[in-house]
């Protein structure tokens, strides 16, 4: 977000052109393969490695971050791999296989999802592909391949494709002779899992978040030395405990060879029975986010009283850095904005909550240089935050860091705080169009990090230039087009639409460059949330529940004359 008037700060992506007709080339070298050869005979063995994702991705490379195991759906076993394409990336995994000289080996795999292609590469013959165009259950993907004279290794690889939903895989196999390596020896007992965190407290709950194990297929978790609940996955949810009080938790791995030894023991206590540090007011289904300047750039100068009814949520810009790594403080620019007291800015927030609205405190901005790069910056963040939100009755934080975001500390300062404010805390995200490109930025790895406790993502589709689509095409910002193909990207990378809101300026005077008109925020609304005026681009289903929309700034809004909350607030809270 700008603190300076009618910035012309752009950030521009080069894409790159897709070849045409790249599918149907890639489709008819996969169906061209001819001369293929006899069975596997019954002495062969799979020389290929974790075939069934058991292990995690271990002996597998996934292009750009693009893979990672999943444990619904599996063809077999515990684990299957989910391989997401993002703009440039078809999200390819590959795996080394030895293999014996001059020998047939059966390349084969289970797909489902999108477009799937399962291919050997290196064979020092003919290099083979096969592939699936999608499918909603099961399919097996199957060809053969001869080595050469002198081959002893080839890359066997799944991938998806560029624009297309992501694809499943599960139960690989290289069937042909040892060429060495053998095959995957019998489970062994796992290790002690690592990393044991408390995340978000209630009054009858703690959530449990641990780093995987390699090897193990479920995790038994334990309170005060009792079995408590098991998962499959790095993290579970301890419920039926009493308020306001301590309790020891510990969590071991399994699998089909035994159960580990326990892990360090973590102490969580539970929120007292009322949480929180002021009035919860709830976020309605549909709302509109608005930021308010604690500063004078040219725009309306406004008290938090002047802002329009329209909007749900006011995040107050903004919080300041400190000399201490990762805290912010927070100061009322009353000179700035003709001797606003503190007094005043306190008890108009009381009465906008108890008009039913939110006013959270937004961190960072174009300038705001506020990092959170480690364990203790992360502690002084959801420390200070927390103070913040004590003083002046904050229902929460809005992340708008424009200068780079570490997830993994971003991610425990977040559920820090969580866990010291309760489960009214509102969490907002601000981030720029670059930052949500791909599931592997930091933003969008936050994003889906704190999925359970984050309310929305008001990404800014503005300053930015052209950017890549969901379906792999470039858009241009200012068009109904840019804002619902680029949003298609949160929606369909793990976001629930609940969670995924436009970002606009109010004004022309808000941006440097990316402003629509209200009736073009309105057209894209009900594209994504009903179907109905969509550009070129329509998405492939509709998101009823999505969140809303969000401008900076309610004062540029003023400015003009509250046009802009005048036409889309009404909008978005008429939606379905």
């Amino acid at each position: 977000m700008e603190r300076s008037a009618g910035s012309s700060r752009h950030r521009r992506r080069r894409v790159r052109p897709l070849l045409g007709g790249a599918v149907a080339v890639v489709a008819a070298g996969a169906l061209g393969v001819t001369g293929l050869v006899s069975t596997a005979q019954a002495a062969d063995i799979n020389v290929a490695r974790n075939a069934g994702f058991e292990s995690g991705l271990a002996g597998w490379t996934c292009s750009g971050g693009s893979g990672a195991t999943v444990s619904s759906p599996v063809h077999g076993g515990s684990s299957a791999l989910k391989a997401t394409p993002a703009g440039q990336d078809n999200a390819k995994c590959t795996q080394t296989v030895a293999v014996k000289p001059g020998s047939t080996y059966t390349l084969s795999s289970w797909v489902q999802g999108g477009y799937a292609y399962l291919g050997a590469s290196g064979t020092g013959t003919t290099d083979v592909s096969t592939w699936s165009p999608g499918s909603s259950s099961w399919t097996q993907l199957r060809t053969t391949f001869t080595t050469g004279p002198s081959t002893t290794s080839v890359t066997v690889y799944t991938h998806g494709w560029y624009g297309q939903a992501a694809y499943v895989a599960d139960d690989v196999e290289v069937t042909g002779p040892d060429g060495g390596g053998g095959t995957d020896p019998g489970p062994s007992i796992p290790g002690a899992p690592a990393g044991l965190a408390v995340g978000t407290t209630t009054s009858s709950s703690v959530a449990l978040t641990w780093n995987a194990v390699s090897g193990a297929t479920g995790y038994t978790v334990y309170r005060d030395g009792t079995k408590a609940t098991t998962s499959t996955g790095t993290s579970a949810t301890v419920t039926g405990l009493a308020a306001d009080t301590a309790y020891q938790f510990s969590v071991s791995a399994t699998n089909a060879a035994g159960e580990s030894v326990k892990s360090a023991t973590v102490s969580g206590r539970t929120a007292k029975t009322a949480t929180g540090p002021g009035p919860t007011t709830s976020v309605p289904k549909h709302a509109v986010t608005g930021y308010w300047q604690n500063f004078n750039n040219g725009a309306a100068v406004q008290k938090l009283s002047d802002v329009p009814a329209d909007y749900d949520i006011i995040a107050v810009s903004f919080a300041d850095a400190t000399a201490t790594p990762g805290a912010v403080t927070f100061n009322l620019d009353s000179a700035g904005l003709n001797g606003y007291t503190v007094a005043q800015f306190k008890a108009d927030i009381k009465a906008k909550q108890a008009a039913g609205k939110n006013v959270i405190i937004s961190v960072g901005g174009e300038k705001g240089a506020v990092a959170v790069n480690s364990d203790a910056s992360a502690a002084a963040f959801a420390d200070s935050v927390y103070a913040l939100i004590q003083e002046y009755g904050f229902n929460g934080v809005d992340i708008d860091l424009e200068n780079g975001l570490n997830s993994t500390y971003m991610t425990k300062a977040l559920r820090s705080l969580s866990s010291k404010a309760g489960s009214g805390l509102v969490i907002t995200m601000a981030p720029q169009t670059i930052d949500m490109q791909s599931t592997s930025g930091e933003y969008f790895k936050t994003a889906l990090n704190i999925k359970d406790i984050l309310t929305v993502v008001n990404m800014q589709y503005y300053n930015s230039g052209s950017m890549l689509g969901c379906d792999g095409k470039v858009y241009s910002q200012g068009s109904v087009d840019f804002l619902t193909a680029l949003a298609c990207i949160q929606l369909e990378g793990g976001l629930a639409p609940s969670q995924v809101g436009l970002g606009v300026p109010a004004s022309t005077r808000g941006a440097g460059s990316g402003y629509v008109a209200p009736s073009v925020v309105n057209a894209a609304l009900d594209c994504l949330a009903k179907g109905t005026g969509c550009g070129s681009f329509k998405p492939s289903r509709t998101y009823p529940d999505l969140r809303g929309a969000m401008t900076w700034s309610t004062n540029w809004d003023a400015t003009a004359g509250n046009a802009w909350s005048g036409a889309v607030g009404p909008h978005v809270h008429g939606l379905p």
